[in-house]
């Protein structure tokens, strides 16, 4: 995912990456910003929103939001990398993040569900400013790779019957499967 998403990376598209829940694409934000971070940017510039926290129950409006983020952004100087994870826990956010895009220096990155965010008011809010980045499950291949590492001698065949017991959910490995 990452070579896909890195020529976008300070540009002016707002970066949508959507999938189904718990495919990974939190994770993907977090890499992301670790990128970023890695070519040179300060930590004060990243303003990161997890909308599946209560901390942001506050921030559910576009009117809401939209004044957090600038007062937040005051004093920071060079670009401003905005994520907003689970965006569509907000009311009118397409206007937020529109507003954002032509107010601020900006780099906006946004999840939610595929259902959700590419509704007819995103189409009408960014339309031809916005990439999509849909994330997957795990393959089959991407499965083994990983369930290789956390139980080395296991067969082709356990590994397939995991997967299809199981799915491909990356979340799987942290409990061991």
């Amino acid at each position: 995912y990452m070579s896909r998403i890195r020529p976008f990376i300070n540009g002016d598209l707002v970066k949508v990456l959507t999938g189904m829940r718990r495919s990974g694409k939190s994770v993907m934000l977090q890499l992301i910003q670790q990128e970023i971070l890695q070519t040179g940017a300060g930590s004060n510039q990243i303003l990161t929103y997890n909308f599946e926290k209560m901390d942001y129950a506050s921030l559910r409006t576009a009117e809401a939001l939209h004044q957090a983020v600038l007062s937040a952004s005051e004093g920071i100087s060079g670009k401003i990398y905005l994520f907003f994870d689970e965006i569509q826990e907000v009311d009118g956010w397409e206007k937020a993040v529109n507003s954002f895009r032509v107010s601020l220096d900006c780099d906006i990155y946004i999840t939610g569900s595929n259902a959700n965010l590419l509704s007819g008011e995103l189409a009408t809010y960014l339309a031809g400013r916005y990439v999509e980045f849909i994330v997957y499950p795990f393959s089959l291949q991407e499965f083994m790779d990983l369930y290789q590492t956390i139980i080395p001698k296991s067969t082709q065949r356990e590994m397939f019957n995991q997967y299809v017991a199981s799915g491909g959910m990356p979340y799987l490995s942290n409990l061991r499967y």
